[in-house]
């Protein structure tokens, strides 16, 4: 009996690795090379299993000996093997080969493509789960150009051969994806785990490029990888290209902000201006290795009900103009935030947050699945070289600041806050701007919304622009306002 999921595909039988290898095969156009480095010729394996594969690959490599892996691909500059860069130079590489050999005047209907991966399965002592590079160049009519899928994964499974069969079976549905669900980038993804249990294999970054894809928005594509549970953080640049949070974060001194950014506003950037400014003074804290996020929670998208991939979209796109890095993260609560970042680096850890959210972190009931509660989760938070800096709060009616000294938790709590508080892993954000401190992103969208004058001064220089734009958060001005509004702010 074929297998059967839930949801969209509740009634759909979901073809085997054999049939999908096999339907590649059968395909009389389709024509390219497997290149797999680190992990066994475990995708290629399937197509030979499948039967008439002799009219699909033109060849098999697996260069396991690095001074012969480096002959054929070039020697990477920071030495290593599984990286992105050399995952690219194995299909370039690869497809060059091919254009060359097999002509296309004699073959005038072939399809080309070239799969690779370079992978690091689980070590010996079992410490390191592993991870690796996998991803097709391929073309879908003879006359076009290469589009192409490459993605990042994390093994998860205790044994190299269990890792090794897992990849074989993500390598079949990459190719038969790449062929038959291009036209539709979301179920592709989804069926990248057919015949694999999510908790085997993680999935942290995917780009699609190419013809195939030129409508295809990344950052879309890295929210899917959460929503579908793919991963539990992803991260993408200013350019919307997801990016490998290793990369990003490895041994990096990280400074974290939480919001909303509904539109992103002055008070955001003045938090972050200011935190960073804090931040990299530290004496522990190196400013050539310090990269700044802005983070975006799964529940903050789910705010308003199901996610609204327009909203999400129109909230990275203002941040990418802005230049920074965003992550989107299934970490409710900070703790795991923090325990994320630190997989990655042990430098100091800084957190810009406002008053309400710090009152919030000493919420007991955000720890009530914790058997140690709230001291188990303040044990993963600030055991690690971790700061808050604290943004206030002001009263419009009183004229009041709320500081880190004049806040109020739960009573059960006092102690605890002051242990952290005056053991220095809670500090006040002083330089702020008090001209802007009663702009709420909430009531910018209001206006937005309904089309209220004054928003724009509230946001930082050029937002307003691109939102009117680019129409983003159902703004409706007419074309005449927007030439005047983008003359004036840039």
């Amino acid at each position: 009996m074929p297998d059967m999921i839930k949801g969209d595909r509740e009634f759909e039988a979901i073809p085997s690795i054999r049939n999908k290898a096999l339907r590649i095969n059968l395909n009389e156009n389709i024509y390219g090379t497997f290149a797999e480095i680190g992990a066994g010729q475990e995708t290629v394996r399937n197509f030979f299993r499948a039967g008439g594969a002799s009219g699909t690959i033109a060849k098999t490599i697996s260069a396991y000996d690095k001074d012969f892996s480096d002959a054929i691909y070039g020697i990477e500059e920071d030495g290593r093997y599984v990286t992105e860069a050399r995952l690219k130079k194995m299909l370039s590489h690869e497809m060059e080969l091919l254009e060359e050999r097999i002509l296309r005047e004699k073959h005038p209907n072939k399809m080309y493509f070239a799969f690779a991966n370079t992978v690091a399965t689980i070590d010996f002592a079992k410490k390191y789960k592993g991870h690796g590079w996998v991803g097709i160049r391929y073309q879908t009519d003879p006359e076009e150009e290469y589009s192409e899928i490459i993605m990042h994964i994390r093994f998860h499974e205790n044994e190299a051969l269990l890792q090794q069969h897992t990849l074989g079976i993500l390598g079949v549905n990459l190719v038969y994806g790449a062929y038959y669900k291009h036209d539709t980038p979301k179920k592709l993804l989804r069926y990248l785990y057919d015949h694999i249990d999510k908790d085997k294999i993680e999935i942290d970054t995917i780009n699609f490029s190419g013809p195939k894809f030129q409508n295809v928005d990344n950052r879309l594509m890295s929210l899917q990888l959460i929503k579908n549970g793919m991963t539990d953080a992803v991260m993408f640049g200013p350019d919307g290209n997801n990016v490998l949070p290793a990369r990003i974060l490895y041994k990096k001194n990280v400074l974290a902000l939480r919001g909303s950014f509904r539109p992103v506003t002055k008070v955001n950037i003045d938090m972050y201006e200011r935190s960073h400014e804090m931040f990299v003074a530290e004496s522990k804290v190196d400013p050539e290795k310090t990269v700044t996020i802005f983070e975006i929670t799964l529940s903050n998208l789910r705010a308003e009900g199901e996610i609204d991939e327009r909203d999400f979209m129109d909230r990275a796109k203002l941040l990418c103009s802005l230049g920074h890095t965003v992550m989107i993260s299934n970490f409710q609560e900070y703790y795991k935030l923090v325990e994320y970042f630190s997989k990655f680096t042990k430098n100091r850890l800084g957190l810009a947050m406002g008053v309400n959210n710090l009152v919030d972190v000493f919420d007991e009931k955000y720890y009530r699945h914790l058997s140690g509660g709230i001291l188990e989760a303040f044990g993963k938070l600030f055991f690690k070289d971790l700061k808050v800096y604290l943004y206030p709060m002001h009263n419009p009616e009183t004229g009041e600041y709320t500081t880190s000294e004049n806040l109020k938790v739960h009573p059960r709590m006092k102690e605890l806050y002051k242990f952290f508080k005056y053991n220095g892993k809670v500090v006040d954000i002083e330089n702020f701007n008090p001209e802007i401190m009663d702009i709420f992103s909430r009531e910018v969208l209001y206006k937005i919304e309904n089309n209220e004058p004054g928003w724009e001064k509230m946001l930082p220089a050029g937002i307003a622009s691109l939102i009117k734009e680019k129409n983003l958060f159902s703004c409706n001005i007419d074309q005449e306002v927007i030439d005047v509004d983008f003359d004036m702010e840039v």
